[in-house]
């Protein structure tokens, strides 16, 4: 995990799950509850939830854990119903939900999956305002998790959904860090080190934070016997200098 500052960014978060393990159905627990928020409680439909009356949600009782340094996420299917999780971190406690704001800010994750079909990440940036899509929103990794993932810059600005994706070529199943560094007027993602592309239209300019938004059914749900790990190795955050 990076430490420190760099060059034009303050860190202000980090995370590599060093503090002990947390079983599932107990995370954060008092290991990382100063750190980390489940965000959505247990039954909270996801965005395909939404639309399906709950068939997919989250459910972080059900999938959250830590085991041997990583955040897992046991995303899988009980009763009819698919498992997802969007922990949150917690930038700054005393300042409520959302704890995560910034203008402006570096993110960068360390992750893996199983190739699990009709799963999938869109670990993304979303307006504090809740104006959705006029202030925008910004996603990386995104993508179903047997396929390759990309990001996304959804433009800000205008009441349509207008979208660049970016893509990555990369699949979920080996280790990879993915950064994105969102700066007035661009927004930039890197695949473990190296820059995939840069967006500089419609950028965001209104607070966002940041959530690990992990769902399923918008590729196609999963089949009921489709389960498996996503493993976050480390979590590290920077604002602007």
């Amino acid at each position: 995990m990076p430490v420190g500052d760099l060059p034009g960014w303050r860190r202000v978060f980090s995370e590599d799950f060093s503090e002990g393990d947390v079983p599932v159905g107990s995370f954060p627990g008092a290991a990382y509850s100063a750190k980390w928020s489940v965000n959505y409680a247990d039954g909270t439909p996801d965005t395909a939830g939404q639309q399906s009356g709950g068939r997919s949600g989250y459910y972080p009782s059900k999938v959250l854990s830590v085991k041997d340094g990583m955040l897992d996420m046991y995303l899988h299917t009980e009763k009819g119903v698919s498992m997802g999780a969007a922990p949150s971190p917690k930038l700054h406690p005393a300042n409520g939900r959302p704890y995560d704001s910034l203008l402006y800010g570096r993110y960068s994750v360390r992750f893996r999956s199983e190739a699990l079909q009709g799963f999938k990440t869109a670990w993304l940036l979303w307006p504090d305002s809740g104006v959705w899509p006029r202030d925008g929103e910004i996603d990386y990794p995104e993508g179903d998790l047997s396929k390759s993932f990309y990001g996304a810059v959804h433009q800000a600005g205008s009441d349509k959904d207008i979208s660049r994706n970016i893509q990555s070529g990369a699949r979920f199943t080996p280790w990879h860090t993915a950064t994105t560094e969102w700066t007035p007027g661009r927004v930039e993602f890197f695949l473990d080190g190296v820059s995939i592309g840069a967006s500089t239209v419609g950028i965001p300019d209104k607070p966002m934070h940041y959530i690990l938004q992990t769902e399923s059914c918008l590729t196609g749900c999963p089949a009921p016997a489709t389960a498996g790990h996503l493993q976050v190795a480390w979590v590290a955050i920077w604002a602007k200098a």
